[in-house]
């Protein structure tokens, strides 16, 4: 008991320093009390891409609800589309998702539905993944009794993706790209992969992971920004831990049915 008691409030003390350093402005008083209690209550780590803020508000990611139901344990995640409602032609997924805490247990129902009116015009194509991805999250937030809305489900205005600037002149940046003269994130990532000897395919993943996206280059400028922000200061801090964790990277996920 006393261990756990410590080791949430190491892990409370870690998530307010990362939270103050990833989001300074956002940070309030009462966003940090919020911080304070899903830490102690799901043990969510910031650190590790599972909490994040957009437009002043908490969302947890599909990797924080994957590691919440590893630690409670959960049984088992059954997926399946719901083909009445889809439409393949038209890009217009629904799936169903059933999580089971224990064996024993008859489930927690959520549903997920996108097309490409409502996702990101970055994961524009990947419409069938993100209906999945989405119908996972909402059945573990009910199972786990998470309020939290998961940044997977937010609808594509969510981020306020500006169009592209057709008079844009050289030296504007596009997203991860460069402007006046700064390093691109991108090459800003493969120099700490260079410095620290990390394994760039693990990091690849990690990225995706603390990004929830399948790719790097689906996730936006703000997202990558934190990525590379995190990765340095892990890597800083304790090489051999972030090597740990990548570590944690090289074996394929287990599907459960």
């Amino acid at each position: 008991m006393t261990h756990n008691l410590n080791a949430k409030a190491h892990l409370t003390r870690r998530n307010l320093a990362h939270a103050k350093a990833l989001w300074p402005t956002q940070c309030s008083k009462l966003m940090l009390r919020v911080l304070r209690e899903l830490t102690t209550t799901f043990s969510f780590s910031v650190a590790s891409g599972e909490l994040r803020i957009i437009d002043g508000h908490w969302y947890v990611t599909h990797g924080g609800l994957l590691r919440l139901a590893n630690r409670r344990l959960c049984n088992g995640i059954r997926v399946e589309p719901v083909l009445q409602f889809s439409d393949p032609n038209t890009s217009r997924w629904v799936f169903k998702s059933t999580v089971h805490k224990s064996r024993h247990s008859r489930g927690f129902v959520g549903f997920g539905d996108a097309d490409p009116s409502n996702v990101s015009p970055l994961v524009r194509g990947a419409e069938m993944r993100v209906a999945e991805t989405r119908a996972v999250n909402r059945a573990l937030r009910k199972a786990y009794g998470i309020g939290l809305c998961s940044v997977e489900e937010l609808g594509s205005t969510a981020f306020s993706v500006a169009p592209p600037d057709k008079k844009k002149t050289i030296g504007q940046s596009n997203g991860n790209g460069s402007a006046n003269s700064q390093p691109r994130l991108r090459d800003k990532l493969y120099l700490l992969i260079r410095k620290y000897e990390l394994d760039p395919s693990l990091v690849k993943r990690y990225a995706a992971d603390f990004c929830g996206t399948q790719e790097l280059r689906d996730a936006g400028r703000a997202l990558v920004e934190a990525f590379v922000s995190t990765v340095a200061e892990e890597a800083a801090k304790d090489r051999a831990a972030l090597v740990c964790k990548l570590n944690g990277y090289s074996q394929p996920e287990e599907v459960r049915s």
